[in-house]
């Protein structure tokens, strides 16, 4: 399996996951004409879209994908897939889909989008919205419970996965983490030794340095209680939240 990040429309990433034999899924197309250079640079054969959600910055170039290539299996989360043109597929939590030898996992993450999926394959998770580099999606559809229980569980992913987000907000999201935890030194080191893109990071990285993982660590829930957290996880995600939201 190969991974090709492709940059698109302001800060958004897709992604072509690529099997041996060279079929392809493409993963959060906001646009097509940088997926299609990506394909055609790669040697790949589209055969699938899998999309983490309903936003049009992520599904925007599937119409345009479709029309050109015959056959393609276009996959969304069942809550999302009224709001998404030209769907094929439905799946839900513990689903699975399949792209020649490989099999990805479906986790349904409910917060950012009611429908919203990640797609777990061979070490690898496509996170959409929902974890970022060092930061979470706004809660758009869901609410703080929700949002909190879809990151508990990416977080319990082993923590070599490989987390390919769908925005280049890494950056910005570290200045807000040194923000709660002035004391970490694994935000210094990580914001230190930031590349670009900086995508993938890995589940590790997050559990050290995103303060939405870290809702039950001392210094973060003290910077939360000052944001009017009572203290248990989901008011401290809720107040990081908030807080992240109106963040400059």
């Amino acid at each position: 399996m190969r991974i090709v990040s492709v940059p698109c429309l302001k800060d958004n990433f897709a992604y072509l996951v690529i099997d041996d034999d060279g079929r392809c899924a493409v993963v959060g197309p906001g646009e097509a004409a940088p997926v299609e250079a990506a394909l055609a640079r790669e040697h790949a054969r589209l055969a699938a879209v899998w999309a983490t959600h309903h936003h049009p910055d992520h599904v925007g170039g599937i119409g345009e994908l479709v029309a050109r290539h015959g056959g393609v299996e276009v996959v969304i989360g069942v809550k999302d897939a009224a709001k998404t043109p030209h769907v094929t597929r439905r799946v839900d939590d513990g689903d699975e889909v399949a792209l020649g030898a490989l099999r990805a996992r479906c986790i349904h993450n409910p917060g950012h989008t009611l429908g919203a999926i990640t797609y777990v394959v061979d070490g690898c998770a496509f996170t959409g919205d929902t974890l970022f580099g060092a930061g979470c999606g706004r809660v758009f559809e869901g609410d703080a419970a929700m949002m909190h229980a879809a990151l508990m569980r990416l977080a319990a992913l082993p923590p070599d996965t490989r987390v390919y987000f769908g925005h280049e907000y890494t950056a910005t999201n570290l200045r807000f983490a040194a923000a709660v935890e002035p004391d970490n030194p694994a935000v210094g080191a990580r914001a230190r030794a930031l590349a670009q893109p900086s995508t993938p990071s890995t589940i590790a990285d997050e559990r050290a340095t995103n303060p939405f993982l870290r809702a039950t660590e001392p210094a973060v829930i003290a910077a939360a209680k000052t944001r009017g957290a009572a203290g248990d996880p989901v008011s401290v995600f809720a107040a990081l939240r908030s807080w992240k939201d109106g963040f400059r």
